[in-house]
């Protein structure tokens, strides 16, 4: 009977670490529909969130062939393209931001790991300002607690950045109702408002300011899921079972969009948990 015993966990250990590696160098799609009266025509875009530098294939070719496939209007980023890490290279987050660029505007919010590596240039040296002067050069503009208004759409994007404090670990730290337009001014009435915000833990937040849709990440879909139960296990700043570990919530008006991710860091794992591209489609309603 031991011997059965050993056997079976030889045989369940040897099927998980064959299903954390098979998950974390895949990826799958999820689509979304989004409806509002303001938006002034239909369309169809992407969101990129914590890639980390993962290459899916060759120069990430599965993943720029199912961007391509899916035949968006534009690309959302949401953060983390890149990893913090003092003399890190960040080669394959540019390499896809100019495949994509080439064809499709993108809209670049920031994540704690561009946030860090600007904030500490005397522990990162000169990532933050060579990886935003690679980005510029490719004609992105990261939307840094600013805006950009798509007349055409009807649609008005604002990239949020928060203060290192709301990334403790252990604790999500209370922030003030008057943070948000303190941070990014008074929304757009008139217009549907896209907030890319890192950080979902202060969904709640940005639901009060007033967003419409809030585009997210960071929690890499808490690196492992319950089988069943669907549910992650750990957020990056050690939170267990978060309540926001990825999929679509809701918070009066708003709506939020939480990507599991593409890439991991520090831990690679991921397991009953892979890299999740989102699609969305856009929809005019009367």
């Amino acid at each position: 009977m031991p011997d059965i015993i050993f056997l079976i966990l030889v045989i369940v250990i040897v099927l998980l670490l064959w299903l954390m590696i098979y998950d974390t160098n895949r990826f799958v799609t999820i689509t979304y529909t989004v409806e509002d009266k303001r938006l002034k025509k239909d369309f169809r875009a992407v969101v990129l969130a914590d890639l980390h530098n993962k290459s899916f294939g060759k120069d990430n070719e599965a993943l720029i062939s199912t961007i391509e496939a899916l035949k968006p209007e534009m690309i959302f980023v949401a953060g983390d393209l890149l990893t913090a890490k003092p003399g890190a290279d960040f080669r394959v987050a540019i390499d896809l931001m100019r495949k994509l660029s080439t064809k499709y505007p993108v809209y670049y919010g920031n994540g704690n790991h561009e946030y860090r590596a600007g904030l500490y240039p005397e522990k990162y040296g000169d990532l933050y300002v060579d990886y935003m002067g690679q980005l510029k050069e490719l004609g992105i503009y990261p939307l840094i607690n600013t805006s950009k208004v798509l007349e055409d759409y009807g649609v008005c994007v604002y990239g949020l950045e928060i203060d290192r404090k709301y990334y403790k670990r252990f604790r999500s730290p209370m922030m003030p109702t008057e943070y948000l337009e303190e941070t990014l001014g008074a929304g757009e009435a008139n217009q549907y408002k896209i907030v890319l915000a890192h950080h979902p833990d202060y969904f709640e937040n940005y639901a009060a300011w007033g967003a419409d849709l809030v585009l997210s990440g960071h929690v890499h879909g808490g690196m492992v899921r319950i089988p069943f139960w669907g549910k992650g296990v750990v957020s990056p700043n050690v939170s267990f079972f978060p309540k926001y570990d990825g999929g679509s919530f809701r918070q009066g008006n708003s709506r939020m969009l939480l990507s599991r991710g593409l890439g991991t860091h520090t831990i690679p794992v991921r397991l009953f948990n892979p890299g999740e591209l989102i699609c969305i489609d856009f929809k005019r309603v009367q």
